[in-house]
């Protein structure tokens, strides 16, 4: 703030021509006083983008405000001021689902698959970096909300289908990433089911489906769903587009190196009435990017 240039720090934020941001960690009293409150303002006239700091224990032992904020949300502080340019969804509101849903047996088993949310959520969090209001309908997942996005937590593939359809009336369009069970036990046990001599067998049934229900109703807005198989990709996610009325199917095989359940990357093919795209193997957040530029290149949202 005082314009001093004593070190390499200093002397590369007086030179800098891009945005800048700071994150102020120190105890309470010295976060507190007027000097540091003073020449936080001054900075942020000067178009400095402050990254406030946490509350809690600090090194001091006291509690209070100036515990420096958490890495994650300072990484993905600056990684939205790196995408600024990109603000093309300002104003539109979008859903995702993300996640596995659970389907329980009895208050101690449930059906369930291998989804760990990671690819719904890259897409929600490059959705809020453009701009867009998002809410992110997620089954049970260990993954932190990304930065800006609205959270809303379900358990089985009936709550997920509440929660989505009364979310997609009011948007301007929806990415259904989730791996929704097909199906959930007839009845449910009280108790835990006891284990018994011979075999079990355990009814079930159909589950609500999502993209069957508001695919049909759909007005205005853009609809992409995911399609995963272990073989026929194209051909039986090809069959989705048409029968449940989408926009863009993103299909993967399971079987792919590189794609499927809790990795860091994928490797997914783009299908539209107009044909289809394989993309390499990249990043999910890569993938992210490169399933919303296509939507925006077929839709403007």
């Amino acid at each position: 703030a005082s314009g001093i240039a004593d070190n390499l720090l200093l002397t590369t934020y007086l030179s800098a021509r891009c945005p800048v941001a700071v994150a102020p960690a120190m105890d309470l009293d010295m976060y507190a006083h007027e000097a540091t409150q003073q020449n936080l303002r001054t900075l942020a006239r000067r178009g400095v983008h402050i990254v406030e700091p946490g509350e809690g224990e600090l090194a001091s032992g006291l509690q209070g405000k100036g515990r420096m904020a958490e890495p994650d949300a300072i990484a993905a502080f600056v990684g939205g001021l790196l995408r600024e340019k990109k603000k093309s969804l300002a104003g539109k509101r979008l859903i995702v689902t993300a996640g596995a849903t659970i389907e329980a047996i009895d208050p101690v088993r449930f059906i369930s698959n291998h989804s760990s949310g990671k690819m719904g959520y890259a897409i929600a969090g490059e959705l809020a970096d453009r701009g867009a209001c998002v809410t992110l309908v997620t089954g049970r997942t260990e993954l932190p909300t990304p930065a800006g996005v609205e959270r809303v937590d379900v358990l089985s593939a009936a709550e997920m289908y509440d929660a989505a359809v009364r979310a997609f009336e009011g948007s301007d369009g929806a990415v259904m990433c989730a791996a929704v069970a097909d199906y959930t036990p007839a009845d449910y046990h009280d108790d835990k089911v006891k284990k018994k001599d011979g075999d079990l067998s355990i009814p079930v049934e159909r589950t609500p489906d999502i993209l069957g229900t508001i695919g049909p109703q759909k007005t205005h807005q853009f609809l992409c769903g995911f399609s995963m198989e272990t073989k026929d990709l194209v051909e039986n996610s090809s069959a989705k587009l048409a029968k449940k009325n989408l926009d863009m199917v993103v299909a993967n095989n399971l079987k792919g190196a590189g794609a499927g359940f809790g990795v860091d990357t994928n490797v997914v093919t783009f299908i539209t009435p107009d044909g289809t795209r394989e993309l390499p193997l990249m990043s999910k957040a890569d993938v992210a990017d490169a399933i919303l530029d296509e939507i925006l290149k077929r839709r403007s949202l």
